[in-house]
C-alpha cells in the first residue's frame, strides 16, 4: 500500500515519545485509524486511548495492523523495522533519517522477502486529505491539504508542503500526497509512486517534485510518457554547482548524469510540463500544454 486509505489500521512504533505522541494525536484527529503503539518499557499501558505493546509482533496478535510508522532513533531503526516487517505489516513508513547504510540494506532485504512496502527512510509520510495521514506531514492543516484530484509526489517534506499549500490556495485539492523519502536507498521510488497515483481512480492529474542527482526522475519520465493522466513537475537544484553533494541523499551531479538539465529534458520529452518555480505549478495545471489541463486555475479539475 502506497496511498493511505482510512480503512488501514496503523501501529505507531515509539508512540509514547514527544514526537510520537504529538503526531499520533494529529493523525487521529484527521481520522487515521491508530490501533496500537509500541514501547517495550511501557507495554501493557494505554496511551492516547490505544494499547501499548512491547513489540510489533505482540501488537499484531492482539491489535492487528496494516501500516507501521516509526518514531525511532537511527540506532534502533533496524530492529524496529524488522519487528514490523516480520509481524506482517503491509507497509512500513520509516521517518528516521541517518540510519546506517548496512541497516537500511537489511531492512530492504527483509521487506522484499516478506513482501512489505517500505516508504522511506527519511520520509515525511503520506497523506490522503479527508481520510487521514501517516507521518509528520501537516495533514491536519486545512490551509495546506484539501480533498481533491491532484496526486503529489515528493522526496522533500518541506517542498511537498509548499507545493500542496500553493495548490490549495489556487483551488486544487489533493487526492494523495506521497513523500517517498530522502535516503540514498529508499523503498518506494518516484516511478513506483507515479504508477500508484496513475492507477488511483480519484487522481486526475499529478505533480511530481524531483531533485537533482540519481536517475529516479528519468525512470519516472519513461513511465509518464505512457500515461493518460497529465503530469507537471518541479525539479529542485537548478542552480546547484556540478560535483558538489546536494540534497537529501547527498547526490553528486557529474556531467549530465543526474543534472537538472538532463532531468528536465527527459520529463519534457515525455510530455511533462516542468515549472521553473513551485509557484508556477497551479498555473500549469490550469493552462498546461495538454488539452486535458485546460481548466480554470481557481477550480479543481472535475471528473
Amino acid at each position: 500500500m502506497i496511498i493511505y486509505r482510512q480503512s488501514a489500521r496503523v501501529l505507531v512504533q515509539g508512540i509514547t515519545g514527544k514526537q510520537g505522541t504529538f503526531w499520533t494525536q494529529k493523525m487521529m484527529e484527521c481520522g487515521t485509524r491508530v490501533v496500537a503503539g509500541v514501547n517495550p518499557k511501557r507495554a501493557g499501558e494505554q496511551h492516547l486511548g490505544v494499547p501499548v505493546y512491547a513489540t510489533a509482533k505482540a501488537a499484531m496478535a492482539e491489535s492487528p495492523f496494516d501500516v507501521a510508522v516509526m518514531f525511532i532513533p537511527p540506532a534502533m531503526a533496524r530492529e524496529a523495522a524488522l519487528d514490523a516487517i516480520k509481524a506482517g505489516a503491509r507497509t512500513v513508513v520509516i521517518l528516521t533519517e541517518h540510519i546506517p547504510a548496512r541497516d537500511v540494506i537489511a531492512i530492504h532485504h527483509a521487506a522484499a522477502r516478506h513482501r512489505t512496502r517500505i516508504i522511506g527512510p527519511n520520509t515525511a509520510g503520506i497523506v490522503t486529505p479527508g481520510e487521514g495521514f501517516v507521518g509528520i506531514m501537516p495533514g491536519h492543516n486545512p490551509n495546506i491539504f484539501q480533498p481533491g484530484e491532484i496526486g503529489v509526489i515528493s522526496r522533500s517534506g518541506s517542498l511537498g508542503t509548499l507545493i500542496c499549500l500553493n495548490l490549495t490556495r489556487a483551488g486544487f485539492g489533493q487526492s494523495a500526497f506521497l513523500g517517498i523519502g530522502g535516503d540514498p536507498m529508499i523503498g518506494t521510488t518516484t516511478r513506483d509512486a507515479l504508477q500508484a497515483v496513475d492507477e488511483d481512480p480519484r487522481t486526475r492529474a499529478v505533480v511530481l517534485v524531483g531533485e537533482i542527482g540519481g536517475a529516479m526522475e528519468e525512470a519516472a519520465a519513461e513511465y509518464a510518457a505512457g500515461m493518460a493522466k497529465p503530469v507537471v513537475s518541479f525539479i529542485a537544484g537548478r542552480a546547484s554547482p556540478p560535483g558538489k553533494k546536494m540534497g537529501h541523499a547527498g547526490a553528486i551531479v557529474s556531467g549530465t548524469l543526474g543534472s537538472y538539465d538532463g532531468k528536465r529534458r527527459a520529463l519534457e520529452a515525455a510530455g511533462v510540463a516542468v515549472a521553473d518555480t513551485p509557484a508556477e505549478i497551479p498555473g500549469l495545471l490550469g493552462a498546461g500544454p495538454r488539452d486535458r489541463l485546460r481548466q480554470p486555475a481557481a477550480h479543481a479539475l472535475s471528473v
